[in-house]
């Protein structure tokens, strides 16, 4: 039976790109919605995941990293990030455990100085450093800004995101159950498979192409013996990164493949059956036909 005192809202995620944000909301909700790599800018949509617990229940919204925009899925991403900071009950802003706050931590500092939303600083990568610097980092961020409070945690490792649960629940108003308990996303099956997919080319393709590719899910159909036939496009700038994803007799998107149908098959429980293509679409990140058919829509 549900307590009087239930409570629920909604708690982005923001900090400079590749500051762990995905791998958080990941750990919180217990299972992988959210990809992860090690370049910056990997989320590009604003995907929603759910938590609860007998008290609670909290809606994730994990940003697109606020960075400067160089074309127009960059400033998609910027606005999609801003957007949400007005929207939410609380907002977490997640940085390295450091004592120096570069240019992009600034530019968020100045952003959050015009909303009134109850702000936890998150010192993320504990695991990486000793006490004392992350405690610099904290003292540091302090005289900056008067933060509602201040976790610090290990995303990677899942160090004191526990406690981190227990603040956010704090400051969460009386409501009700928007999801049911079993809920952890409200994102379309087809889009975390084409998420899936892109993270593996992310993580094994050369640094100059990732940013120039998309992914879209064209099939998706299980047999009645339980097998999911899937198809997928992994969309490229150039003609010669067709090239580079393809790889030498077709070994670099085989090897993409088979990363990504390990994580499919968990996500949908049964065996899957994958089949990728390699498009061209000439400067799609600058299209705004493509950017809406690859769907980055600006929800504004």
């Amino acid at each position: 039976m549900m307590q009087n005192k239930f409570k629920s809202g909604f708690v982005t995620l923001i900090g400079r790109p590749n500051v762990g944000k995905s791998t958080l909301m990941n750990h919180l909700i217990g299972q992988k919605i959210a990809i992860t790599s090690h370049k910056p800018q990997t989320t590009r949509n604003r995907i929603q995941t759910v938590y609860t617990n007998k008290e609670c229940q909290i809606i994730f919204l994990d940003t697109p990293g606020i960075h400067k925009a160089k074309n127009k899925l960059g400033e998609y991403m910027v606005n999609v990030a801003e957007h949400t900071l007005k929207e939410v009950d609380v907002i977490l802003w997640l940085v390295e455990p450091s004592s120096f706050i570069g240019e992009g931590d600034r530019t968020i500092l100045e952003k959050l100085k015009k909303v009134k939303t109850p702000v936890i600083l998150v010192v993320n990568k504990i695991d990486t450093v000793e006490k004392a610097k992350a405690a610099e980092a904290i003292e540091a961020f302090s005289k900056e800004y008067h933060f509602t409070d201040i976790v610090a945690v290990s995303a990677l490792k899942d160090q004191n995101t526990d406690a981190l649960i227990t603040e956010i629940t704090k400051l969460l108003p009386e409501g009700p159950m928007y999801y049911d308990e079993d809920t952890v996303t409200d994102q379309p099956m087809r889009q975390i498979v084409a998420e899936i997919v892109r993270e593996k080319a992310l993580r094994l393709l050369r640094d100059e192409i990732p940013h120039g590719i998309a992914v879209t899910t064209d099939i998706m159909k299980q047999r009645k013996n339980g097998l999911w036939d899937i198809e997928a496009s992994i969309v490229c700038e150039r003609e010669n990164h067709k090239g580079m994803v393809i790889g030498k007799q077709g070994a670099m998107l085989k090897k993409i493949g088979i990363n990504a149908r390990k994580d499919i098959e968990l996500l949908v429980g049964g065996q899957v059956n994958l089949k990728l293509w390699v498009k061209v679409r000439k400067e799609w990140r600058d299209s705004d036909t493509y950017l809406k058919n690859y769907g980055y829509k600006d929800e504004r």
